[in-house]
């Protein structure tokens, strides 16, 4: 339950910047309200999960997964968990479960939402009502590639991977002005 509080919370406090993440968030927040369940993967048709856009010191780089089930460069982040008691928190599991970097900071205010239909995997014909995080790498770039992914790898905020999904493509760049 403090999951789903902080949830709210986080979506409630949150100052969407256009109209389209302002939608969004109301639907987020109506679907938290009516569902219990909603931050589970188990819930349908739709559940909350929190990922984290990983940038370099410099904040020119993201890290990006070539993750394995959609089989394409992504962000890093997932499912929350029965021990996530916050969406930053879950967005900073992730992101250190799918990098193996130490030294991660976030920025605990989401930076977009993101409503997306899963066509693979267990979770197959759901939608993803996705709250997105930039974190930022503070020691080391030298990262792990976990099962999770075909492979891992930095990329400049202006040369993302061709055919990158529009909306990932819009996480860099409202992470790249946050950071510049």
């Amino acid at each position: 339950m403090a999951l789903h509080a902080d949830a709210t919370a986080t979506l409630t406090g949150w100052n969407p910047p256009d109209a389209e993440q302002a939608e969004l968030r109301e639907h987020y927040l109506k679907y938290l309200a009516q569902n219990e369940d909603g931050m589970w993967r188990s819930s349908r048709p739709e559940h909350l999960t929190a990922s984290a856009l990983v940038v370099d010191s410099s904040g020119t780089r993201a890290l990006l997964t070539l993750h394995k089930t959609v089989n394409a460069w992504l962000q890093l982040g997932g499912h929350c968990e029965a021990g996530d008691t916050t969406l930053a928190g879950a967005a900073m599991r992730e992101a250190t479960e799918e990098s193996g970097l130490a030294g991660l900071e976030i920025e605990p205010v989401p930076l977009q939402l993101s409503r997306h239909r899963i066509l693979a995997g267990g979770c197959r014909d759901t939608y993803h009502l996705d709250v997105q995080f930039l974190v930022r790498a503070t020691t080391s770039t030298q990262y792990v590639v976990s099962e999770e992914s075909h492979d891992l790898a930095w990329f400049a905020m202006e040369a993302l991977p061709d055919g990158i999904d529009h909306a990932v493509a819009e996480l860099a760049k409202k992470a790249y002005r946050q950071v510049t």
